[in-house]
């Protein structure tokens, strides 16, 4: 959009990076956040931290057990690594999960917070919002 010669882009929005192997989950993640006015750059596995330099999120939502995964790392474990690393640790990581045990995964991944599956889409809009000021 244009407006006087000024030039206005979807830049001035908060990109979320959204990680889960469930697609029918990650298009609803992906759906509300767009609808909420995020940029949204999602993927079925952790693969995508490569590109992070590149994708430069504000945030990331992340699925405690990605199937790709298997055994070699999970959630919590890259959680910690994201949030010990000093060119990352600054952005907001937040573990989603079914597990029981959540709260306990998300403060041992070193996470900012976390979402329970299966979760009310306010809930969902809600944790983004407290951690995206």
């Amino acid at each position: 959009m244009s407006v006087n010669g000024i030039l206005y882009t979807k830049a001035m929005a908060k990109k979320i990076l959204v990680i889960e192997d469930d697609k029918d989950i990650r298009d609803t993640i992906v759906y509300v956040l767009e609808e909420e006015g995020y940029e949204v750059v999602s993927s079925e596995d952790s693969k995508i931290l490569k590109s992070l330099d590149h994708i430069a999120p504000h945030m990331i939502l992340l699925d405690n057990w990605l199937t790709e995964w298997k055994s070699d790392a999970n959630g919590e474990q890259i959680s910690r690594e994201l949030k010990s690393n000093p060119a990352t640790s600054h952005i907001p990581v937040i573990i989603v999960s079914a597990v029981s045990n959540i709260k306990e995964i998300a403060a041992s991944g070193l996470a900012d917070g976390y979402l329970r599956k299966p979760f009310n889409l306010a809930e969902l809009i809600a944790i983004v919002k407290k951690h995206l000021k």
